[in-house]
């Protein structure tokens, strides 16, 4: 199914979560914030929100540095 993560088309499972989104893209889901239609999502949650076709998400990642 199609979503847009950070303005951009890309396509997932259906029926996925957004953990099993983020760990499928090697991201370290506590080094990122997600927005999900326009709702922060806390790391806590994301393994119970299941995507569906015309989802949009916003991944922030933490980037540290001095």
């Amino acid at each position: 199914m199609t979503i847009r993560v950070n303005g951009e088309t890309t396509e997932c499972a259906d029926g996925q979560t957004l953990l099993e989104f983020l760990e499928g893209r090697g991201l370290n889901v506590r080094s990122v914030v997600v927005e999900h239609n326009r709702s922060i999502v806390v790391a806590d949650d994301l393994g119970s929100v299941r995507l569906v076709a015309g989802d949009e998400l916003e991944i922030l990642h933490f980037v540290g540095g001095g």
